[in-house]
């Protein structure tokens, strides 16, 4: 549960229904918190309907402003482009025609990547575009009115001119006819006056950016814009790892994330068969240091998708992080482990693999749909016969079942903090509020877990936090009211650079440059 990624994010983006006629977009409300219902208010006019197809109107920045209204306003993830699907170029396409109402050209290789570039890019700086738009419209007021679907269009185009460093007029040329076909001429004017102002200050060097001075609250404002994070995250993680290591780990969430595949073995898949078709797909990549079972690849995961590998069940997306959570656990054949919140599944597919076809995984989740797919992915990838998969709520079904295991993993849900590089949408979805909340409901988890454990047995908790007050302090807490358990350090089963001093697993961001995740041992004594 913790890992929040979902399962299935890189053969379909989840989204909600859109209507099928065009539609116009109404001003954002102050607090950007504008629904999805709100942003998509009204028709276009008549003129806009006739347009069918414009050959004039850039493929991927059409797009790309249509998908970040759908992740910022809909739901949808910030994930990649697929061949196929919900999240293939046709079916982008699709949602331009039906928000916007019109085509452009069919998405080729270079606008699909340059989609995926765009929309994580713009998502992961959209504070400090923000500010660069605020600062060079004439007025805070002209900005916190300007329209959701203007917004993104300008966020496209400076981010494009700032970070990506494309030749700056034909950015502004292209964004422009965007705003006027997409809203209107006058639109179109006002993309071109602000986009024109950037560019002067870009070559003059004088970027209208907040200096880091002043009292701590204002430093942590300063470095909030600076570095794109919410201003509640910057205030955390300074005080908790310092400065220096804040702005460390917020440009590491800031950079192109590398992802991980693990060979499925149920399916007689090696590491060495996974690189050799890398090497015959010519994608860059490194094998794990840390599990034999893992490859890493910086870029090209699109032609793996392409490949048809993960519908095929040959390998799996999955950082290496999740993978030495199951090294924490440790699976051996002919073992019966429970899995107390397994959905969407990447670490109870990977325990199953390990029972090399002997025992059992029992797959327990509150959401019904989401144990679904994890049966069907089970099967795919040949383990379906030692997962088990029990829907409930762990609390209220911990109260009545007899269950007992000698190995029980908690992956409890929790603020994915570990996985802002990732996820690229999820920093601007977190609240400081939603922290207390999620510790109180892992106290919950943790007692109706520790239910399950058999004497001598051992209950593995983790998150994909890197919060201690998820982690470390929530087992501190643990052990107070449960004193029949002890820590079990995680040394003989990860590699030292790995244990704290406590004796937890984690992996750091940027010392490790893999995902955020903690785990901890907890025998039962009695």
């Amino acid at each position: 549960m913790a890992h929040l990624l979902p399962l299935r994010v890189f053969l379909s983006s989840q989204t909600q229904e859109t209507p099928s006629k065009p539609l116009k977009l109404s001003k954002r409300s102050n607090n950007h918190k504008t629904s999805i219902s709100t942003a998509k208010k009204g028709l276009l006019s008549p003129s806009h309907k006739m347009h069918k197809l414009n050959l004039e109107v850039s493929p991927h920045r059409a797009v790309s402003a249509v998908r970040l209204m759908r992740i910022e306003f809909g739901g949808a993830f910030a994930d990649l482009l697929n061949e196929k699907g919900k999240g293939s170029g046709d079916n982008e396409m699709g949602y331009v025609e039906r928000t916007l109402g019109f085509r452009t050209r069919d998405l080729d290789d270079r606008d699909l990547r340059l989609v995926t570039d765009i929309v994580g890019g713009t998502i992961r700086w959209r504070r400090y575009l923000d500010h660069l738009i605020g600062s060079l419209c004439h007025d805070e007021s002209m900005f916190r009115s300007m329209e959701p679907l203007l917004l993104q269009v300008l966020r496209i185009g400076f981010y494009e001119i700032v970070k990506l460093n494309m030749p700056p007029y034909a950015v502004v040329d292209e964004n422009v006819k965007l705003a006027k076909v997409a809203l209107r001429p006058g639109a179109g004017n006002m993309v071109n006056g602000i986009l024109r102002k950037l560019v002067l200050v870009k070559e003059n060097n004088s970027l209208p950016l907040p200096k880091l001075e002043g009292d701590s609250r204002t430093q942590a404002r300063a470095l909030a814009t600076l570095y794109s994070h919410p201003v509640w995250m910057v205030r955390r993680w300074t005080k908790y790892l310092g400065q220096e290591e804040a702005i460390q780990l917020m440009m590491w969430n800031n950079s192109d994330p590398s992802f991980s595949l693990r060979a499925n073995a149920a399916k007689g898949i090696t590491r060495d068969d996974l690189v050799m078709q890398l090497n015959s797909l010519k994608v860059p990549h490194e094998v794990s240091l840390h599990l034999d079972d893992f490859v890493r690849v910086k870029i090209g995961l699109q032609n793996v998708i392409r490949a048809g590998w993960l519908k095929e069940g040959l390998c799996s997306v999955q950082d290496e992080s999740a993978g030495l959570v199951v090294s924490v656990v440790d699976p051996q054949p002919g073992e019966d482990i429970i899995d107390c919140c397994a959905a969407p599944g990447g670490k109870t597919l990977y325990m199953a693999s390990r029972l090399r076809g002997k025992g059992k995984v029992h797959a327990i989740d509150i959401n019904k749909g989401r144990l679904r797919i994890l049966k069907e992915t089970a099967k795919l990838q040949k383990v379906d016969g030692v997962v088990d998969t029990i829907h409930a709520d762990l609390r209220t079904f911990a109260e009545n079942s007899p269950m007992k295991s000698g190995k029980v993993l908690l992956d409890a849900p929790c603020s994915g903090l570990g996985v802002l590089s990732k996820r690229a949408d999820l920093r601007w979805n977190r609240r400081l509020e939603d922290m207390k909340q999620l510790k109180n409901l892992q106290d919950e988890l943790l007692d109706a877990a520790s239910t399950f454990v058999s004497s001598g047995g051992v209950l593995i908790y983790s998150t994909c936090s890197i919060d201690p007050e998820e982690n470390e302090d929530r087992v501190e807490a643990f052990l107070v009211r449960h004193p029949e358990f002890r820590i079990d350090p995680v040394n003989r089963y990860v590699p030292s650079d790995f244990v704290t001093k406590q004796g937890f697993y984690f992996s750091d961001p940027v010392k490790h440059s893999l995902d955020g995740a903690f785990a901890a041992r907890l025998v039962r004594t009695l």
